[in-house]
């Protein structure tokens, strides 16, 4: 385990990092907003996965050879930007199954679980910054003279709280506008809204 001193400065570093607006959180705030927010934790299941993944890659050395090779992240930055984009025009013309239906009672029901988990998976592993940033981040908090295992999974679980709980509050923000603005009968307003965010979200992601 960690120094107490360390993990105690850990948890308000991780919260500072986690509730700051990035892909994830935009991604989280859009879903809650098309499918609701008890769709969304299956994007956040993959996101957490990901989140989890890069972390431990990045203490363990395999960022220090991605970065070293940035080519790998922008065919996957590309092609994963490419796909959010498509998917925000198909919401712009309140397509696709991301999309709030026209007709009242709008169903989410076609959503894919497995879909939403690669979303938030793809979104978090292909993310150049989130490598960078979580390189730079752990390290400090780990005592070389110490084992890495017990000191990482300690720095692991809290990263991830502290994602998901971050994650919950945009993706329920978003659901609270999309109920506010369902009562009003303006679903194409929200679909359009949805589909800027999600555009946002991949041109960030092709371009970051």
């Amino acid at each position: 385990m960690p120094e107490l001193t360390l993990l105690l400065l850990f948890i308000p570093t991780s919260f500072l990092v986690s509730i700051s607006p990035g892909m994830c959180m935009t991604l989280a705030m859009t879903l809650g907003m098309s499918i609701g927010l008890k769709k969304t934790f299956y994007m956040m299941w993959g996101e957490l996965a990901g989140v989890a993944t890069v972390a431990i890659c990045a203490v363990i050395g395999v960022a220090a050879l991605m970065l070293k090779y940035p080519e790998i992240f922008s065919i996957l930055k590309w092609l994963g930007g490419a796909y959010l984009i498509y998917v925000g025009l198909q919401m712009w013309q309140s397509k696709g199954s991301l999309a709030l239906s026209l007709s009242a009672d709008a169903s989410t029901s076609s959503v894919s679980r497995k879909n939403l988990f690669a979303k938030g998976y793809f979104t978090a592993v292909s993310n150049p910054k989130g490598w960078a940033f979580t390189a730079s981040l752990l390290p400090p908090f780990i005592n070389q003279s110490h084992a890495l295992a017990p000191q990482l999974s300690a720095l692991v679980i809290i990263l991830l709280i502290t994602e998901f709980i971050c994650m919950v509050i945009y993706a329920s923000g978003g659901h609270g506008l999309r109920k506010l603005l369902s009562s009003q009968g303006n679903v194409v307003l929200l679909n359009r809204l949805s589909a800027c965010l999600m555009m946002v979200v991949g041109v960030w992601l092709a371009l970051g």
